[in-house]
């Protein structure tokens, strides 16, 4: 199996007219409501507010200081308000309906977490506190981070990695301090086909040589090929399970055995740990490190940005390396570790990853999640994620092409490709149309090992009813793909904004506004 290297479509196509809603006077789209920029509702002339005269004094800025308006536009409450709720509604959300988006895990956050994150003893703290003042949230990191090395069998966890490819750094980087430590320079980084595409972007970070580990027909690393490089030149081989084809990586112990025989170490993308939390544990199958990315596994906020978490656990051998800072119990107190601190039981650290000490509100909701499922409730969420990915599958694998349908069960999501679409129809097509039909795209052309691939992932938390409502959807327009509807090709038609063209609006994107010329306005 070689990677996908064609780019996608994305360049609109003509559709004819009798597919086009007919305008409206207003712009409006029913109840979705057209919104101009903040800029265009207001006047600079005006403003929402009265204030005092601002008495004349000299500037301290001397030159630099500016004197002419910065045009903000002056709006009134009532303005403001629908400006912004306007937009607001624009968006899509895990609170509106299902997401889909494969590789993603986009469930619900249990408003208990969020209740959690915000009591004033965790949202109210500063990171330079004295310690003495919140031991309160040292004990949250503690015990988190003993959950997170026992659900992972693992030795050790570093808490202050920020997010999963911050994680990925963490854990190369504290591969290459055993490395140096042993005096073994070795240049190369392994990333099999099926992995994150992170994963090699972290390891060329570090300055490693990023080589592919081709992937088996039915969705898998290629063993024998995995086995056949390696040798004094790997420093570690980077590795995704469950993958993203949504596959369990079922030689994972073959594979850290032999990476271990030839001196190198397992990195083990652990950003679909969701699939299999509370029933396996990386640390069995040989994994020397493993980021965890706690926004998608145990429940926090995600998307638009963040905020993240990517815990990275440790196998004893790498434990010396981990990185500052880390939290530890000293008879009845919590105390953290600094370089100032370490001393000799932590002297081969790497260093530091961030200038403190993780998020917390991150850790909040994360414990807060394991606290309330416990053993079997997390073992339930791993069966559920499952469950409901291969219920998708097997409910539309007659119609839309399964590439993998034949390795056997999927784990947290189900892959489908553009095999038997109508001449002329993609994935892009589908995944507009379902737009209209009131869900967010699933996750499109990723993984690149499968041409016109469509990801997704229901999570655990979506019930029976709105998994069939998105599956008549997805089936629906699978339809009209295959049929050859020329209407879908227009599609979304009842968003606010028609099909873009995405590589011009990426290549060039218009990031600022500016007040039209009035010559040209009046013309």
């Amino acid at each position: 199996m070689t990677m996908l290297k064609e780019g996608r479509p994305t360049t609109p196509q003509a559709v004819a007219q009798e597919h086009m809603a007919p305008e409206t006077a207003t712009g409006n789209r029913a109840l979705m409501l057209e919104e101009k920029l903040i800029f265009e509702i207001g006047s600079t002339d005006t403003t929402g507010v009265d204030f005092a005269p601002v008495p004349k004094v000299a500037s301290r800025l001397g030159s630099l200081a500016r004197t002419d308006s910065i045009g903000l536009p002056g709006l009134s409450e009532q303005e403001t308000v629908r400006h912004y709720t306007r937009l607001s509604r624009q968006n899509y959300a895990i609170d509106l309906g299902l997401f889909p988006l494969g590789s993603c895990t986009m469930k619900h956050n249990p408003r208990l977490n969020e209740k959690v994150a915000r009591m004033p003893g965790f949202a109210d703290i500063h990171p330079l506190q004295p310690q003495s003042t919140v031991q309160g949230a040292l004990a949250v990191i503690h015990e988190l981070a003993a959950w997170l090395v026992t659900l992972t069998g693992m030795h050790s966890v570093a808490m202050s990695p920020k997010a999963g490819a911050h994680g990925e750094l963490c854990g190369l980087l504290a591969i290459r301090a055993a490395l140096e430590a042993r005096g073994d320079a070795r240049s190369v980084i392994l990333v099999p086909e099926s992995a994150h595409g992170t994963n090699p972007a972290t390891a060329a970070f570090c300055g490693y040589k990023v080589e592919d580990i081709p992937a088996t027909p039915d969705g898998r690393v290629d063993l024998e090929a995995l086995k056949a490089r390696l040798g004094p030149d790997v420093a570690a081989v980077m590795i995704t399970n469950p993958n993203t084809c949504g596959l369990f990586e079922r030689d994972m112990k073959t594979i850290s055995d032999a990476v271990h025989a030839a001196g190198a170490f397992v990195y083990c993308d652990g950003a679909n740990f969701n699939a299999i939390v509370g029933r396996v544990r990386p640390g069995d199958l040989g994994v020397d490190a493993m980021h965890i990315n706690l926004h998608k596994t145990f429940s926090t906020p995600h998307g638009g940005g963040g905020p993240g978490s990517g815990p990275v656990v440790l196998s004893e051998a790498l434990t010396p390396f981990a990185p500052l800072p880390f939290v530890e119990k000293q008879g009845d107190k919590f105390v953290l570790v600094e370089e100032e601190t370490a001393e000799d039981h932590h002297a081969q650290t790497f260093g530091r990853m961030v200038a403190f000490h993780g998020q917390m509100g991150m850790f909040t909701r994360a414990l807060t999640y394991i606290l309330s499922h416990g053993a079997d409730g997390l073992r339930q969420v791993a069966s559920d994620a499952v469950l409901n990915a291969n219920y998708i599958l097997r409910s539309l694998d007659d119609v839309l092409d399964a590439p993998f349908g034949a390795a056997g069960p999927c784990m947290h999501e189900a892959l489908f490709s553009d095999k038997g679409l109508a001449e002329g129809f993609t994935t892009l097509d589908i995944a507009k149309g379902l737009i209209d039909e009131g869900f967010h795209p699933m996750t499109m052309y990723f993984p690149l090992v499968v041409h016109g691939a469509m990801l997704v992932e229901p999570t655990e938390t979506e019930s029976k009813a709105a998994l069939d409502q998105f599956i008549m959807a997805l089936r629906s327009l699978a339809e009209r793909a295959k049929a050859g509807d020329e209407a879908l090709k227009g599609a979304p038609y009842h968003a606010p904004r028609r099909r873009l063209d995405e590589t011009l609006a990426a290549r060039k994107p218009v990031l600022t506004w500016s007040e039209p010329d009035l010559a040209v306005a009046a013309e």
